[in-house]
């Protein structure tokens, strides 16, 4: 059964850190694009960050760029967000996807697993 499994989310005040973790079973994960989208209460979902398959190259939203690193440990099947310099405007469920597709970049179409989503909220 494939499966992605979110961890980390939680409650912050505006300037903490925190860090996400997703964890993949059932697949074949060192093969895989990986990329974590977040959607706040009554927008879209949009893209956050993603990284290829070796770990070697990464793109960012705008908005996080600076803030926010996306890794990846192929040993251990997981991917991970290290949020830095929260602000009340990161608050939403942050999802993390694979996608099979080497060429996968921003765009959630791209994507073909996703995880159940974990809540970031962050307070001014």
């Amino acid at each position: 059964q494939v499966q992605l499994v979110e961890s980390g989310g939680g409650l912050a005040q505006a300037g903490d850190s925190l860090r996400l973790s997703c964890a993949a079973s059932g697949l074949d994960f060192s093969w895989l694009v990986m990329g974590w989208f977040r959607q706040a209460t009554g927008k879209e979902r949009e893209f956050v960050a993603r990284i290829n398959r070796s770990g070697d190259s990464t793109i960012y939203a705008d908005s996080v760029k600076g803030r926010f690193t996306i890794s990846r440990d192929n040993a251990k099947n997981t991917v991970s967000l290290e949020m830095n310099g929260l602000k009340p405007e990161d608050t939403a469920v942050y999802y993390c996807a694979a996608a099979s597709n080497v060429g996968a970049g921003t765009s959630k179409v791209h994507y073909d697993i996703w995880g159940q989503g974990t809540q970031v909220t962050v307070s001014s």
